[in-house]
């Protein structure tokens, strides 16, 4: 039904933006919502009074995605791909509905081993009051679906704060929100702050290997510090591109950027070559936003002598570039009051070990993890 739906649209609409890197697409809000059916009406993510987050060039390009359709300097082609992985996509509404339906079009889809589906193509959905929001659903779908409906919400009618988060590892043409018919849809309360807390990383940002959308810690800490939280994280693309700090400087007034990219870099040179660069161009735009250099967490391989049951050294390579890490800081920080640094080694607490998929990429409780520990350090350094 919605294919058909999307292609009658079609016919009426003009021809906007990318959808991908060579082929054009309709604005999302151009297209025709489905008919309203079983007593429901959808809603589009980025319609009053709903609040879409996660796509700083959505205004811009109408799409979701996590780069602007048309960066100034060219992409490489990792980054230019995964910028459609819609991680950290939030859409929030106050509602008295009974139920909440999806209806999902995907870009794309990719079925991964290590992996659930439901974390790198699903929706989950919370609900509740800012600091007491709890999970309430994810959506299910056959492996590898390119389109599927699903009820993410059934309970009694009465108003809740409602936060849906979008798929971590895949591309999302267009998702309906389908609400009860008659029920009242108002402006989900105020963030704390507005201005966004913009992290940059690696396939551990994106939210590899996270269950459902709502575990990755980017959006953990969005729920912890009720702030919007713009998750950049590129897997195994994060690798301190001038092209992409470029793009990074143009989000308009953040709170803070977090650089946590050192797992994509596993030379000291390409750090070195990296890293004050980077930073650099962030403050020709932010001069005095806050910058937080973040290390990367411990993997299962740097374990335990089993022997002595103490933490192994981390291998040469790692120490050689968190070296580099910790010099760039100490000798930028001299004449830069706003950078701070954060050793993620203790990110994951002393059974690191058991907080991995496959000994990098973390579970549901690595995340909570990091969340848990990063919370303190990045309060710390907001301004109050």
């Amino acid at each position: 039904m919605l294919k058909s739906l999307l292609r009658f649209a079609a016919l009426f609409c003009c021809a906007g933006v990318f959808a991908t890197e060579s082929t054009l697409e309709l604005d999302p809000n151009m297209k025709l919502k489905p008919a309203d059916a079983d007593g429901l009406k959808y809603l589009l993510p980025a319609e009053k009074p709903l609040r879409l987050t996660g796509f700083c060039w959505y205004g811009q390009d109408h799409v979701y995605r996590r780069l602007p359709v048309r960066p100034d300097g060219k992409l490489s082609r990792g980054v230019e791909n995964l910028a459609w992985n819609t991680a950290g996509g939030q859409v929030a509404f106050r509602s008295d509905t009974g139920r909440i339906v999806l209806k999902v079009e995907m870009r794309s889809n990719n079925v991964m081993y290590h992996m659930a589906q439901t974390g790198s193509a699903g929706f989950d959905l919370y609900a509740g009051a800012p600091g007491e929001q709890r999970f309430f659903g994810v959506t299910r779908f056959p492996s590898g679906a390119k389109e599927y409906t699903a009820q993410l919400f059934k309970g009694e009618r009465r108003m809740r704060d409602f936060t849906i988060n979008f798929p971590l590892y895949a591309g999302v043409k267009q998702v309906f929100i389908g609400v009860d018919a008659d029920a009242k849809v108002e402006a989900p309360p105020a963030w704390k702050d507005d201005r966004p807390i913009v992290i940059y990383g690696t396939s551990i940002t994106q939210g590899g290997c996270a269950s459902r959308p709502g575990m990755a810690y980017t959006n953990l800490l969005s729920r912890r510090l009720n702030r919007p939280v713009i998750n950049l994280g590129f897997s195994g693309n994060g690798k301190g591109e001038p092209e992409v700090a470029a793009e990074i400087a143009k989000i308009k007034d953040p709170a803070l950027i977090v650089l946590d990219y050192e797992a994509n870099v596993h030379r000291a040179d390409l750090m070195q070559k990296t890293l004050a660069p980077f930073i650099g161009i962030l403050r020709k735009s932010h001069p005095t936003v806050p910058i937080l250099l973040l290390t990367k967490v411990r993997y299962a391989a740097e374990g335990r002598d089993l022997k002595r049951g103490n933490d192994l050294p981390r291998p040469g390579h790692v120490q050689a570039v968190q070296k580099v890490e910790r010099d760039t800081f100490d000798a930028l920080s001299r004449n830069d009051p706003n950078l701070h640094f954060h050793s993620g080694d203790d990110l994951l607490g002393p059974d690191f070990d058991e907080c991995s998929v496959d000994g990098v990429h973390p579970t549901d409780l690595g995340f909570y993890r990091m969340a848990e520990k990063l919370e303190p350090v990045i309060r710390s350094i907001l301004p109050r």
